[in-house]
């Protein structure tokens, strides 16, 4: 029988996992961890309070004061209603990979229209990225995604430089998002350029990619990285009511759902890498108390199939045929270790990223997971 964390429901299975004496997993435990050093209720109130006051003193004349990067997701949605409230003044930027559904595309304009948020766009040239897109499928490594998270991390850089605002809200939480396999996903930007040399046809042209040499000197402009929801008692379906209620916002029908090829990227990584990112999802819930322990048991059992609409889409615009995804599915898995990246110059940085999560300049979670 597999061993099952007796608090989630992380098992032997997962990557970099041990467990205690009462047989709750080190992910469990990394939890805690972050509920302390981030605490919720009046405590993280008060920190919120104060970050804003500090954010609201170094904008002072400027027009923006803070960047927010958006998806038409719940979380950055509420982010946005949140930095408002706190009387910043935010300019919200989002990536768009040429995949947004219909839905992401409407909340992010009624969202941003009744909270009176401009919004910066990069939009990535439509061949290219798909082109970028198939070589990372081609590649049989589970970081089929990253090119979309390095390029909204990318835009929301060069949009706080280009307004000179030293303040990026990210809208993660880890009370609803989790705490991802230290195992399961890496990503950097020579990953990304020498996957996309090796299967690739095209060029990189207009994808924003993080070069190390372009992160230095973000880093070095003291652009700060923050997560607010982190000081947030956050409770993804009460939020999910509010936005409906206050600003017609819809559901896409799930967890990073409100982009087309990310929930094809879901899938592939189901059936293909056995990567159940719903284990990430209901271990972070279980452990802030938003879903019982026994029902995410029951839940992770239902399987799910490819939606076949959008695996169709995506045949047609990467131009793969039936026979191809086949013989895709049927490539040996990979991961970050067989190709170049920066991991081994991360590794060695250790002092300094450490020095960069104390000053505020990058997450914790990077520091964690990158430089060991």
């Amino acid at each position: 029988m597999v061993r099952t964390c007796s608090r989630c429901i992380y098992d032997e299975n997962t990557p970099g996992i041990f467990f205690d004496k009462n047989g709750v997993c080190n992910y469990c435990h990394m939890h805690d961890q972050l509920a302390q050093e981030y605490p919720s209720g009046k405590e993280g109130n008060k920190k919120l309070q104060e970050l804003a006051e500090n954010i609201k003193r170094e904008g002072k004349n400027k027009e923006f004061d803070c960047v927010i990067g958006v998806s038409g997701g719940c979380d950055s949605s509420y982010l946005c209603y949140l930095a408002k409230d706190l009387g910043l003044r935010p300019l919200a930027v989002h990536f768009d990979n040429t995949w947004n559904s219909k839905i992401a595309v409407e909340n992010i304009h009624t969202v941003l229209k009744k909270l009176d948020i401009e919004l910066y766009t990069y939009v990535v040239d439509n061949e290219e990225f798909n082109d970028m897109a198939k070589a990372f499928l081609l590649s049989s490594v589970p970081e089929i995604d990253a090119l979309t998270d390095i390029a909204l991390t990318t835009t929301s850089y060069m949009a706080a430089d280009k307004h000179h605002v030293k303040y990026i809200f990210n809208g993660h939480s880890f009370r609803t998002e989790g705490i991802t396999p230290l195992g399961w996903f890496y990503f950097d930007g020579k990953y990304i350029d020498t996957i996309y040399k090796q299967f690739g046809k095209g060029t990189m042209n207009s994808f924003p990619n993080l070069w190390l040499s372009t992160w230095m000197k973000y880093l070095f402009k003291r652009i700060k990285r923050y997560r607010p929801l982190y000081y947030v008692d956050y409770n993804k379906e009460e939020v999910k009511k509010f936005l409906a209620r206050e600003f017609d916002w819809k559901w896409y029908g799930g967890h990073h759902m409100e982009n087309r090829y990310t929930i094809f990227c879901h899938d592939l990584l189901r059936n293909k890498f056995s990567i159940d990112q719903r284990y990430v999802e209901f271990s972070a819930l279980i452990r802030s108390g938003q879903m019982e322990r026994a029902d995410a048991l029951t839940e992770i059992k239902n399987q799910i199939s490819y939606d076949e609409e959008i695996l169709a889409e995506v045949k047609k615009r990467l131009s793969i045929t039936d026979e191809e995804f086949k013989d895709i599915l049927a490539l040996p898995k990979k991961s970050f270790h067989d190709y170049q990246t920066y991991h081994e110059t991360f590794r060695r940085l250790r002092p300094f990223f450490w020095m960069m999560y104390k000053f505020d300049l990058i997450p914790k979670s990077f520091y964690i997971k990158y430089t060991k």
